[in-house]
């Protein structure tokens, strides 16, 4: 399967060396460039993902690791008019595990705190006529947001997940790297076709389609930021449509969750392309994105194929990680059992109940020996 063929690759102030595993990799691993042809449509789909240097093929992917036992809730608050609520204190909220309070050990507005953020980029057919409004505006977006000590990368998603720009505070660097991406139809137009984050081959099963949207998720949640620590986000622009991926919607959505990282979806097509609409009656990625979206505390935004409501859904989403709380408390339930935790989040003020917007929970396993 394309999640247990993993190489490691070189990357600027990262990774110092390439790693090829031999029992899973078909030959020593090559860097991809723009000038490669595209694969044959009959040929199957390769993946590969960077793997940290602390982790392995062993790793699970359907746990979170909780160090010392400490959870960290990441949350925003809004009233009841959908304003952001940005000066809570520790007395305004209260945290239920598995319907459990909990008593919280630290509770405070996260405004500041080092941002991990990727940007996941939709460049199937369907997307070609609306690329360039999400170059602009994703450019647009990564000056206004990151500060000293953020850390974004960009990755590209089609007949493959390629990772066109690692970890980087430059914004040059990320600007330079999204302004190349490209359309990808694996028919001989736009970058290079051959799946997997941006390196050599390793082989999958199946035949390549045209949108791994889960398998990015999911590559992306597992090998890219689960190991980051703090308040970590993905922002997806794709029309939610997936096609060929090997990794089902409730896989893709466990990863996320076991990443800690909020998922934001900005829903974005051309509305002439195969009959999109306007993401109407009968569309089944709105829903399969709101699932995502929902159980890791972010949000849809549906855009359509408009420049302005695109350059809006930037501004809301920066709003909200710049509005940000972190409640962390060590659960009551003191087993690590590997399973799943529900969390719920109350909130309020003189005016009443708040609308929080959290991830639904986490899988509970502590640190191995």
């Amino acid at each position: 399967m394309a999640l247990r063929s993993m190489v490691l690759r070189s990357m600027v102030l990262r990774w110092l060396r390439v790693v090829c595993i031999p029992v899973l990799c078909v030959g020593a691993a090559v860097p991809l460039t723009r000038g490669q042809s595209a694969p044959s449509p009959d040929a199957p789909p390769v993946s590969n993902v960077p793997v940290d240097s602390s982790s392995t093929e062993e790793t699970p992917r359907e746990t979170l690791k909780v160090t010392s036992n400490l959870v960290s809730e990441y949350f925003t608050v809004r009233d009841k008019k959908n304003a952001l609520i940005p000066f809570l204190t520790k007395n305004d909220c209260n945290v239920f595990e598995d319907k459990q309070p909990q008593k919280l050990t630290s509770f405070v507005a996260e405004a500041n705190q080092p941002l991990t953020l990727g940007i996941l980029i939709d460049t199937s057919g369907s997307q070609m006529n609306v690329l360039p409004l999400e170059q602009q505006s994703a450019s647009a977006f990564l000056k206004r947001i990151l500060r000293e000590k953020d850390q974004a990368f960009l990755v590209s998603f089609d007949v493959g997940v390629n990772l066109e720009q690692d970890y980087t505070n430059n914004v040059r660097e990320l600007d330079r790297a999204i302004s190349k991406v490209e359309i990808n139809t694996a028919a001989g137009g736009g970058s290079a076709g051959v799946p997997g984050i941006g390196q050599g081959p390793v082989p999958t099963q199946g035949a390549p389609k045209g949108t791994l949207l889960y398998d990015a998720v999911n590559e992306v949640s597992t090998h890219k930021i689960r190991s980051e620590s703090g308040r970590k986000a993905l922002i997806l622009l794709t029309d939610g449509e997936d096609e060929g991926s090997v990794t089902k919607p409730k896989e893709a959505i466990a990863a996320a969750e076991n990443a800690n990282a909020i998922i934001y979806v900005i829903l974005i097509a051309d509305r002439g392309f195969y009959g999109y609409g306007n993401f109407g009656m009968g569309y089944s990625g709105d829903m399969q994105m709101r699932s995502l979206t929902e159980a890791t505390g972010g949000r849809v935004i549906n855009v359509g194929n408009n420049g302005k409501k695109l350059e809006d859904a930037f501004d809301q989403i920066e709003q909200e990680l710049r509005t940000q709380y972190v409640a962390q408390y060590v659960p009551g339930n003191k087993a690590m059992d590997g399973k799943f935790r529900k969390v719920d989040i109350f909130c309020k003020d003189q005016d009443g109940d708040l609308k929080v917007q959290a991830r639904k929970g986490y899988f509970a396993v502590g640190d191995e020996d």
